[in-house]
């Protein structure tokens, strides 16, 4: 059986696949906080309509990039919350990556989402950080 991380465990290997994405996406990111909770809270559940806390595994949380303006008052940093428990099952059920893949794919999905790239320019960046 692997070893489950614990959230600190997790959280770290959050951050380190962070750090290891492109340069150039991270910096894209500015003051980016990436936080880890076991499952997303049953507001934001309702809120995409979702029963099974195992169907979301991670989200953008933040003022969309067409939303925001230099005149806007600083705000808190935008965030992206890792879903532990879902991401854990995923990976357990996949098998065929490392947990910190995972994490990553997880990761550049909910930012590049948030910054309207398509599926090919986040596969890009995925493979960029793989290498």
């Amino acid at each position: 059986m692997r070893h489950l991380p614990d959230i600190d465990q997790f959280a770290g290997l959050a951050e380190e696949a962070f750090n290891d994405l492109p340069p150039g996406f991270r910096n894209m990111c500015g003051n980016l906080s990436i936080r880890v909770a076991d499952f997303a809270d049953r507001e934001t559940l309702d809120h995409f309509g979702m029963t099974d806390p195992y169907q979301l595994s991670g989200l953008y949380h933040g003022v969309d990039l067409t939303q925001k303006s230099v005149g806007d008052p600083v705000a808190f940093p935008d965030q992206v919350w890792l879903y532990r428990k879902p991401i854990l099952a995923e990976w357990a059920d996949r098998g065929d990556v490392s947990l910190k893949f995972l994490i990553a794919h997880v990761l550049v999905h909910e930012i590049g989402h948030h910054f309207g790239l398509s599926d090919a320019d986040m596969h890009a960046i995925e493979d960029a950080a793989e290498s």
